[in-house]
């Protein structure tokens, strides 16, 4: 054990990294309340996205790199602002006049538009622990709601009443002349409406723990600050959270590290230390825009795990955190192929070896063996060639290749074997365009027919290879690539593809024949 937290402790991978941030922090005092915690924060006005998945996966892997450095226990929170006010009706719900009836409320307290739940924060709320279940994430659930009605925020509530001027202080430079007239961080829940309401506090009570202010009705209303009778704004809300939960570790997108700074002023204000951060780069389209979800010009995470399975995602997050990456459907093969590469070294590897390997953090520090056989990228291949529409017939490739894999004993492959198939027919097959020969590659095709005629059927991929390679160069093509670059053109209809040996290996020499033989007559 020793020998292992030792390794940690030097490790280089960013979680490492990450995680001596609370070795440090905790070097000379444990933590009061017993144990390190993580949080991610979720607003459930939607649902789960790709980048709640993000966020989640990459804390969860700090967390293990911190437990293999430390032994004080470590909880995740997964914290969800469900007493927020519901600005808008989304787009894609039932029962939208239902909703609309209900705008301002807080979330748990608007009916569910699915008729399913108590509230339509309780719904979504299911949506989100159903989605962190799913990805078998380690966490624990906390509401909003339940914290401020429950007291336990109460302490901290009263403290940002004493130091109200200190917090106005820090928000009040951030916004224009307008709001800042205007602006309270607290928000009352009205007594009359049940509205959460931005609204200017007439007058405050620290010693009775009141605030005043007009209600929705006109009336001058005294309310606690405590007990869920008000909410805060968000950006306050943070750093009171941090405060009241002692939230020792948190990340966040790019584009919140200037809230993230106020909230860590106003955590100290009340008295806290500020989590150790870490912010993310946001992600770009093919194109290198910012990805926005009003533009939908992203990849979704639904689209990505209907093509691919989540260690690839899981990948993709965890590789260079802190750079701007693309993300489009062209990047999802690379993840998958880059993925089995990983998991399948990381078994061999020596231990301080193993800690840098992205499957250790993938896993939690256990990567299990997986069988693939076959690269994904040679599998679309495969399906191209084969115009593949159900797995039963890449099952048969697949069989000759390796007799004794099954969809039995090889469950990553079988289902490796149905995304390459679905990604095939949606996003490969529609782009192919092939074309004819030129004069030099017709002949060099033919003496590649007259090779493959020479070789036996259970011919090795190395063997192909060089066969290829041979023809390639007899035929006066100095530039290599450009006799593959004509294969994958006039026999894949793409530009680029798999190494042929391998190919013609899996696809079958007679099969290879007749795919040459079908575009020479072309």
């Amino acid at each position: 054990m020793t020998g292992e937290r030792d390794l940690a402790l030097q490790a280089k991978a960013w979680p490492f990294e990450e995680a001596r941030k609370l070795v440090a922090r905790f070097a000379k005092t444990p933590p009061a309340k017993g144990y390190v915690l993580f949080e991610t924060g979720y607003g459930p006005s939607g649902l789960p996205h790709l980048g709640t998945f993000g966020e989640v996966a990459r804390t969860s892997m700090v967390r293990r790199a911190f437990q293999s450095m430390s032994d004080i226990p470590t909880k995740l929170f997964c914290f969800s602002d469900d007493m927020d006010g519901l600005r808008k009706v989304p787009d894609n719900i039932p029962n939208k006049e239902l909703i609309a009836a209900n705008i301002g409320k807080p979330l748990t307290q608007v009916p569910d538009p699915f008729g399913t739940h108590d509230s339509f924060g309780a719904h979504n709320n299911a949506r989100l622990r159903a989605f962190l279940d799913s990805f078998g994430f380690e966490y624990e659930f906390q509401s909003s709601t339940d914290w401020y009605k429950s007291g336990r925020f109460d302490a901290a509530l009263l403290g940002v009443l004493r130091h109200y001027d200190a917090v106005m202080d820090v928000m009040l430079p951030t916004l224009g002349a307008e709001r800042q007239a205007t602006y309270s961080p607290f928000l009352p829940v009205s007594p009359s409406t049940g509205r959460v309401l931005q609204v200017p506090m007439l007058e405050r009570n620290p010693d009775a723990g009141t605030v005043v202010f007009q209600d929705e009705d006109g009336k001058k209303v005294e309310l606690p600050v405590t007990g869920g009778h008000v909410k805060l704004q968000w950006k306050p809300d943070w750093g009171m959270r941090w405060f009241g939960l002692g939230v020792d570790y948190e990340m966040y997108g790019k584009d919140l590290i200037p809230s993230a700074e106020l909230a860590g002023k106003i955590c100290r204000i009340l008295g806290g230390t500020p989590p150790e951060g870490f912010n993310y780069e946001l992600f770009l389209d093919d194109k290198g825009q910012k990805i926005s979800k009003s533009k939908g010009n992203g990849l979704t995470m639904e689209e990505w795990l209907a093509y691919a399975p989540q260690e690839s995602l899981a990948l993709y997050m965890f590789q260079k955190p802190k750079s701007a990456k693309r993300l489009y459907f062209d990047v999802i093969p690379r993840a998958v192929d880059e993925y089995l590469t990983f998991v399948d070294k990381v078994h061999g590897e020596e231990p301080a070896r193993k800690l840098e390997n992205p499957a250790w953090h993938i896993h939690g520090g256990q990567p299990p063996v997986v069988r693939s056989d076959v690269s994904f990228n040679l599998l679309l291949n495969l399906a191209g060639a084969a115009n593949a529409e159900t797995t039963e017939v890449m099952w048969g490739f697949i069989r000759r290749y390796a007799p004794d894999a099954t969809p039995e004993n090889s469950p990553f492959l079988d289902s490796l074997i149905g995304y390459a198939v679905r990604y095939y027919q949606d996003h490969v097959k529609p782009t192919k365009r092939f074309r004819a020969p030129t004069d030099a590659e017709r002949a060099a095709l033919d003496a590649l027919l007259v090779t493959l005629d020479k070789l036996p059927a259970d011919a090795k991929a190395d063997v192909i290879q060089n066969e290829v390679f041979e023809v390639g160069k007899a035929h006066g093509f100095t530039e290599l690539r450009a006799w593959f670059q004509a294969l994958y053109e006039v026999l894949l209809g793409q530009t680029t593809g798999p190494r042929m040996g391998s190919f013609i290996q899996l696809y079958g020499v007679a099969e290879t024949k007749a795919l040459i033989r079908e575009k020479l007559a072309v």
